[in-house]
Order: C-alpha cells, then structure tokens, then sequence
C-alpha cells in the first residue's frame, strides 16, 4: 500500500483529506509541522509527501529542502491561490508538482497517482528489455531508468522523478529538438491545469545539480521559442 505523508497545519485539511485517500486506497500519516514530519521522515521515509508552504517551525520549503538533500521522494505542494513565486521557487527547489488550495479532491487524487506513475516509470516498472528502461550512455552522462540512477563525469547526481524523465526524454535522442508540449506530455498526465513554465523551472534544476558536479555542463540547449535539445558532450 502507496504511503503518503500530509503535512498541514491547518487540522481540518490534515483530517478530511487523510479520510479521502484511505478512501482511494492510501496509507496516510499526518503531521501538523514541518519539524516533526522532518523528524518521522528520517525513521522511515514515505513514499511521497504532500506539504502545505507556510507552516510553523519549519516551512515547506525549508522541509523540501532538506529533503531533497537527501531523497528523491515525490513532492506536491499544496499552496494557496497566488502564491505564484513560491510556485517557481518550489519548482527550481525539486518539488514535482504543485494544487493549488481551495482544491476538489477528485483532482488531488489524480494529480497524486499522475506524478505516482512517474515515479514508477522512471523506477523501471516497464517489462524487462523495455527500449526506454535500457541504461543510456550519452558522453559524460550515464542514465539508468531501472535504478533511478544518474551519473555526470562518473560523479553521482540526484534527480526528482519529474527531471529524471525530462532528462531521459532529451538524452535519448541528442540532437533532436523536443518541444515544451512535448515535454509537458510526458512529465504530465492532465496538461489542462499546467503551464509550459513548469518545464522551465525543471530544466533549470536540472543544470543546476549537474553544474554542482561539472560547472561547465552545457548539454542541455535551450531554442528559445521552440524547446529543448540534448548535445553529446
């Protein structure tokens, strides 16, 4: 069973929704801090985390930012209507995606399960033998879909599921142009709640961890107007 972490300090939000998803299915622990969810997830780490931006002690923010130190666990944001900045912020930080509150629960749901069968593809659910599962050389970089695995210059780089699968979608055929629409259907199920913006703000995060190990990385090109290309370096 799927095993989310909901972290809100807003109780009536920790309790209805929680009802929701054990409904759907889902194992659910709460936390009404960013502090103690912190605390719970270095025991046992869930299998993805829902987390409100302004809670005390420690925000969602600072909370994903820990995380991601250490996890490429799935993380969607549950943020008020206009936080648009903390939008881009959470993005450029490693957040998957973002609903925006007063929600219906229907598309939390879905949303959920969308960036769930992310996670899976870019954890190798595909048969075995699967073309887009195989491990991809390409230069310095070295890609394996089954493992979640990414290497740059054989120094280890840690991705989201989101920028796994939008890496991975580039690499595997250098010199070819994909658009944003083309990206925003694979890394998004329902694109009709979803701006061409978000796929900036991943492709940004992803030359910023793989310039924390190579400063000259330059494999990415942007066309501007147009998308994206992975050069062979």
């Amino acid at each position: 069973m799927t095993r989310i972490a909901l972290v809100d300090d807003d109780r009536n939000i920790l309790t209805s929704v929680a009802i929701m998803l054990e409904a759907e299915g889902f194992e659910v622990d709460t936390f009404n801090d960013g502090q103690q969810a912190f605390d719970a997830f270095c025991r046992k780490m869930p299998d993805m985390a829902l987390l409100d931006i302004k809670m005390p002690r420690m925000d969602g923010m600072e909370l994903l930012q820990r995380l991601r130190r250490k996890s490429a666990v799935p993380v969607i944001f549950l943020t008020s209507r206009g936080d648009e900045i903390d939008e881009v912020l959470g993005l450029r930080m490693g957040a998957d995606d973002f609903v925006k509150k007063p929600f219906s629960y229907r598309l939390l749901v879905e949303r959920i399960r969308a960036v769930l069968r992310r996670h899976e593809m870019a954890g190798g659910a595909a048969a075995p033998g699967a073309d887009d599962q195989a491990v991809i050389m390409r230069g310095h970089l070295r890609m394996d879909p089954r493992r979640h695995t990414v290497s740059w210059k054989g120094r280890d780089v840690t991705l989201t599921v989101t920028e796994f699968l939008l890496l991975q979608a580039l690499a595997q055929r250098p010199g070819f142009v994909k658009s944003r629409d083309q990206l925003l259907d694979l890394a998004y199920d329902d694109q009709s709640f979803v701006d061409d913006r978000k796929i900036d703000s991943h492709i940004k995060r992803v030359r910023k961890k793989m310039r924390m190990v190579d400063p000259g990385f330059s494999a990415i090109e942007t066309l501007y107007g147009i998308g994206y290309r992975y050069n062979e370096e």
